[in-house]
């Protein structure tokens, strides 16, 4: 018999507010983190004014020597962590649990604070050496690695790259090795922290960052809509526990939620231009996976970056894999409000999902006020709406031509 694979705890933060349940209200009340981007150091100055920007002060959750040691990127995956754990109650495990304990982690770009600094240091501060931990503050894997040492899981650790469906394909594997029985629950999600001069540049260079709104600048990104620019560089981190039904069972767990299908696929094509056909084939296996007909599916979180080929295509492509149910669906982009997170966006974005679910509310897409003609399918303008969701569906697709598209069951 095929194992079932549960979610049984969630943690994020972002720019909507520091726990889970922050990105929920937001999203429901369309309300926006993205904030004017502060003064920046760097030469020469990055023309983008707005970003999503985690604020505040977060709880000290690590050493001084650690948080010297490892990147931004890192504190804000275990900070989202730590709270998922808490709320499974994965604290007590035995030792023989832990060599069943998987952790699957997604970043794009990995320590990107650390190489911003570093180049500071040595070529406009003459700093005549780098710091001696820089190496482990770049590496990808880091934040991997730093979750195994907080948590002592043993199992399979795994980091996925695949820019902005990096999150999402590690929620993917993870529900395929707990379903293969390599493991028994694991962490998965994604954390990213891009806010620094280089990085904003390159994006700059690629001309798909949102133009900014005069004014209202929180609404600067504004995903299927006529007047849409691009998105907003956003900073987050999103965790999920999953397990097997047996280990949830086992120990009284509060089940959220189940993961029943996951699809993905590479377009083969182009790095940056999206491929209508690659994404429904990763819809399509996602509904066969799930053994589900595309009929049952009441609610999509769409990938809806704001920019103007990709929104097309995704409404394209929705139409392609769903037919005539296309109309029938409910679909929004919530990245309206917290930004595109990047290698933390799959995850972030299914976290909201799962609660639409749980709450029987799908969130709008904000700012949505004229539609494009071409992305005409519902996709729920400023609004939220309630509605009994069973099955919803979260698309991530990505520069590179990866599509991941997971379905998941109340």
């Amino acid at each position: 018999m095929k194992r079932r694979v549960v979610i049984t705890g969630i943690g994020a933060l972002s720019c909507l507010g520091n726990n889970a349940l922050c990105q929920y209200h937001a999203s429901v009340d369309a309300i926006s983190g993205i904030t004017e981007l502060p003064v920046m150091s760097g030469v020469p100055p990055v023309q983008t004014k707005i970003v999503g920007k985690i604020t505040g002060n977060l709880p000290n959750l690590l050493d001084n020597s650690t948080l010297k040691m490892f990147d931004q990127v890192s504190h804000i995956g275990w900070y989202a962590v730590h709270e998922a754990i808490a709320q499974a109650g994965l604290d007590s495990l035995r030792e023989e649990d832990l060599f069943r304990s998987g952790i699957f982690w997604g970043t794009g770009l990995g320590g990107a604070t650390t190489i911003e600094e570093t180049y500071d240091d040595l070529f406009l501060k003459k700093k005549g050496r780098a710091k001696p931990y820089t190496v482990i503050g770049v590496m990808a894997n880091s934040t991997a690695a730093l979750l195994s040492m907080k948590t002592k899981f043993q199992g399979p650790c795994i980091t996925y790259a695949t820019a902005c469906t990096s999150s999402a394909h590690a929620i993917g594997e993870a529900f395929r090795q707990i379903l293969g029985g390599y493991c028994d629950r694991a962490i998965a999600g994604g954390s990213e922290s891009m806010n620094q001069n280089a990085a904003l540049h390159g994006w700059e260079a690629l001309r798909t960052l949102a133009q900014y709104d005069e004014k209202k600048p929180y609404a600067s990104c504004k995903p299927f809509s006529k007047n849409r620019s691009g998105f907003v560089i956003g900073e987050g981190s999103a965790a999920l526990i999953l397990e097997s039904y047996e280990s949830a069972i086992a120990r009284g767990a509060n089940i959220l939620a189940e993961i029943i299908g996951y699809g993905t696929t590479v377009n083969g094509s182009h790095i940056t231009k999206p491929n209508v056909m690659g994404q429904a084939r990763a819809i399509q296996n996602a509904l066969t996976d799930a053994n589900l007909s595309f009929s049952e599916i009441t609610y999509v979180n769409a990938h809806g970056t704001a920019t103007i080929i990709g929104d097309i295509a995704e409404t394209e492509s929705i139409k392609l894999a769903f037919g005539d149910h296309a109309n029938s669906l409910l679909i929004s982009s919530t990245k309206a409000i917290h930004g595109h997170t990047f290698g933390a966006a799959g995850a972030l974005e299914l976290i909201i999902t799962i609660q639409a679910q749980i709450n029987g509310v799908a969130p709008p897409t904000a700012f949505l006020d004229e539609a494009d003609p071409e992305c005409n399918l519902n996709f729920i303008p400023n609004q939220a709406v309630e509605i009994p969701i069973k099955y919803a569906m979260s698309n991530s697709f990505a520069f590179g031509g990866s599509n991941v598209v997971i379905i998941t069951k109340v």
